[in-house]
């Protein structure tokens, strides 16, 4: 019995001496893990600025299969943000800098504790080198979990290493995979859409349709706009040379509207069409050699595209369904001239007339037009185009 009174003195002096050793350790931390992903830096960048790709290469993912994730509509850039619930706990992310194809900047909460989180995208030989940092201040349950597993190093930078394998691996394979099937001519029936138009770089086109299709698709919520398909990017010009394309990215709806002048948003029709079509399996950043293989079609039929359009792309299936890019499917459209039809004309018949009578003439009465119907007339929320600004981080 006094042997049983040592021991638990013993360990009672024990837990004692660890917790007034953990409690007098360096609460604040700074974690740092590089790796060289084999892609370039435009890729990796876009991939990371993305929230909704973080569940596909986090290694928390595969740690804590019952993790939930939720996502707001922005997930991209400066000002996005997501949330989690998990068995280590609950915790969010926000972007509170950005700089294009070069640095990201969070803050995350976990359980109310901060920290602040870095990413580094520099080009190198063999793709690009990404250095993923955090800064923080440990609690003091954090410091008796990092010091029974190893310290707070080996906790996140772990987690890190595995995190950034997954990324290299999930970008070479989901990025890289595509194909492209030409499927030759075929005609699209008419349809109505809502848009927002502007000129913009190529390799910015699919960042910006990330940040417009949210709000063009509240704005036909807030004023009840029945979306009729899948949303489809019209190029009206795209310029290899100068890197430029002038576009609208829109959403097919189910009848006619007009909207007030001065509104970011616009609507429009395009008539029933013959056109060349091509479908890319696989990630959007393809579009282009899609579009390659669509005009050499053309060029082939010697075919005459109408000058209004460079291309019409569909996105059939997106993120929002299959979380593999992939696995994504984009139908490429490049409308023809429409087709004149010359209908004979009558030869008319001549007029027959009695010397004594007279051939009078009499006007023909001119029906005037009745005028255009609006069928809705719509105050629209003010959009407004997104332009990336680069800041000064505070990191």
């Amino acid at each position: 019995m006094r042997i049983l009174k040592y021991l638990l003195l013993l360990f009672l002096l024990s837990l004692v001496a660890l917790s007034i050793f953990i409690a007098t350790q360096k609460g604040e931390y700074f974690i740092e893990r590089s790796r060289i992903i084999n892609s370039p830096s435009n890729s990796v960048y876009n991939y990371v600025n993305d929230y909704r790709n973080w569940e596909d290469f986090g290694s928390w993912s595969n740690d804590d299969a019952n993790m939930k994730f939720t996502y707001p509509e922005n997930t991209v850039g400066k000002g996005a943000f997501y949330s989690w619930e998990g068995k280590d706990g609950n915790g969010s992310m926000t972007t509170v800098f950005t700089k294009e194809n070069d640095s990201i900047a969070q803050k995350m909460t976990i359980d109310g504790a901060t920290s602040v989180v870095n990413w580094k995208f520099k080009d190198t030989i063999g793709g690009t080198k990404v250095t993923w940092s955090t800064k923080g201040k440990m609690d003091f349950f954090f410091k008796i979990y990092s010091a029974v597993s190893g310290g707070v190093d080996k906790v996140i930078g772990t987690m890190y290493e595995k995190s950034l394998s997954k990324l290299d691996k999930n970008l070479v394979y989901e990025i890289k995979t595509f194909s492209i099937k030409s499927n030759g001519l075929v005609t699209k029936p008419q349809v109505y859409y809502i848009a927002q138009s502007f000129t913009t770089e190529i390799a910015k086109i699919n960042k910006n349709f990330k940040i417009v299709l949210p709000k063009i698709t509240s704005f036909c919520n807030d004023n009840n706009i029945t979306i009729n398909g899948s949303p489809f990017i019209i190029y009206h010009t795209y310029d290899l040379k100068s890197g430029l394309a002038n576009i609208s990215i829109a959403l097919p709806i189910q009848s006619e509207i007009f909207l007030s002048e001065g509104s970011d948003i616009n609507s429009g029709k395009i008539n029933t069409y013959e056109a060349v079509q091509t479908t890319l399996l696989g990630d959007y950043s393809h579009i282009g050699q899609a579009y390659s293989k669509a005009t050499a079609f053309l060029n082939q039929k010697q075919l005459k595209k109408d000058p209004k359009y460079a291309f019409i792309a569909v996105y059939k299936t997106g993120k929002s369904e299959v979380r593999n890019p992939s696995k994504w499917s984009t139908e490429i459209y490049i409308p023809l001239m429409p087709k004149v039809v010359v209908e004979p004309v009558a030869a008319p018949a001549p007029v027959l007339a009695a010397p004594s009578e007279e051939i009078i003439t009499k006007p023909v009465p001119v029906k005037t037009p009745e005028p255009v119907k609006i069928i809705k007339k719509l105050e629209p929320k003010k959009v407004v185009t997104p332009k990336p600004v680069e800041e000064e981080s505070e990191f």
